[in-house]
């Protein structure tokens, strides 16, 4: 059984720094992408990055760029997202996904979503 859990949310304020951590288990493929979506409230689920197994490629929305970082560590079965400079518009619950389809970019899953979600860890920017 798949199973993503993220944590590392919490308050910051503006221009301020968080952690977030995706552990990830249950995975019997080697080729996925693991990525982390936001869901404000009153908006839509937005992609925000995602990585890839097979090749490290990430990608970014244009709203994080320069901004967040994805990393994975897969002897530890973790993804992590390092963003900086946060706004009080990245306030939203981050969760944290995975793909396991291949033959796709990385801007495919931001757009159209992944199959497997976890449960998400709430971010709050003060400004």
């Amino acid at each position: 059984e798949v199973q993503l859990q993220a944590s590392g949310g919490g308050l910051v304020q503006a221009g301020g720094s968080l952690r977030l951590s995706c552990a990830y288990s249950g995975f019997i493929f080697d080729d996925y992408h693991i990525g982390w979506f936001r869901q404000a409230p009153g908006k839509e689920r937005e992609g925000v990055s995602c990585i890839s197994s097979t090749d490290g490629s990430t990608y970014y929305a244009d709203s994080v760029k320069g901004r967040f970082t994805i990393s994975s560590d897969n002897a530890k079965n973790t993804v992590y997202l390092q963003m900086n400079s946060l706004k009080p518009e990245d306030t939203a619950v981050y969760y944290c996904a995975a793909d396991f389809s291949t033959g796709y970019s990385g801007g495919y899953y931001l757009y159209y979503g992944m199959d497997y979600y976890g449960k998400g860890t709430l971010v709050t920017v003060s400004s």
